[in-house]
């Protein structure tokens, strides 16, 4: 879902009007969405395939850790999903779609390997090639508008999201030796970290938004993140560490707040299109 509302919305960023929402642009978008997708599927795959013995203890409804699907049809599916993905990016002869689909393949089969998957827990893995093909997705050769502010933001959030999701992975990451910052520092530490991090991410971005010289964004913004901070600390005090469902509700609440926040920079667009026209 993430991946559905992310690239459709930063690939607004580039545009100057209206006008700019042509055809080539919605088939480059296309172009772009639907190989990131199948990629996104391969990565989730084979982190099942690798983590089964850890998903037993941590997960033990997913489809592999369960049994309810063998090892071979899952490759089978898996490897699928890859060569469908880099099927697409070459079929469309984009050197940005293929560059960007070859970087998360690299940190996506790395990020599930078990040599390097807790250095590389941290990482933000999926809006840096994000950046690349919304690029690509214009199919127009104009000059890209990148709000930095923007990628900064969700680059922070990224790191937030991959250090909560470890949070509810302590048992089966400390069973297998897997060394996550949330085995290493605790549950508590790592876990009043990202909500701190959260408000730090909600407070820069009040800021920004209070110094737009657009009057309906200043209100929106400020006011969204306010509530969204709130939303936050009520649910962050809440939060049981010793049980897995109240962990994996909270960590829910935070990727619905990505999909918001990723999705709100369609404003953004809207008002570079009033500054264009004024």
């Amino acid at each position: 879902m993430n991946t559905l509302v992310a690239i459709p919305s930063i690939s607004l960023l580039p545009l100057k009007s209206t006008a700019d929402l042509s055809l080539p642009f919605v088939v480059g978008l296309f172009q772009a969405l639907v190989p990131s997708i199948m990629m996104n599927l391969y990565a989730v795959g084979l982190n099942q395939l690798t983590d089964v013995e850890i998903d037993k203890v941590n997960k033990p409804y997913l489809p592999l850790a369960s049994g309810e699907i063998s090892t071979e049809l899952g490759i089978a599916i898996t490897f699928a999903y890859l060569l469908t993905s880099f099927a697409m990016g070459v079929m469309f002869q984009s050197p940005p779609l293929l560059s960007a689909l070859l970087v998360r393949f690299l940190l996506m089969t790395a990020y599930s390997v078990q040599f390097v998957a807790a250095s590389l827990t941290q990482m933000e893995k999926k809006r840096v090639p994000r950046c690349n093909m919304h690029i690509d997705s214009q199919g127009n050769g104009q000059r890209s508008y990148v709000h930095t502010h923007s990628v900064a933001f969700m680059c922070l959030f990224s790191t937030i999201i991959a250090l909560s999701k470890d949070i509810e992975d302590v048992d089966g990451d400390r069973e297998h030796g897997i060394q996550s910052l949330a085995v290493i520092l605790g549950k508590e530490k790592v876990f009043w970290l990202c909500i701190s991090m959260l408000l730090i991410g909600y407070g820069c971005a009040m800021v920004i938004g209070a110094s737009s010289s657009f009057s309906t964004t200043k209100f929106v913004t400020v006011l969204g993140h306010c509530v969204l901070a709130s939303t936050l600390c009520l649910r962050a005090w809440s939060v049981d560490l010793d049980n897995k469902a109240s962990i994996s509700s909270f960590y829910m609440l935070i990727w619905k707040a990505s999909d918001r926040i990723t999705s709100g920079q369609v404003k953004i667009f809207i008002d570079l299109v009033k500054l264009s026209t004024n």
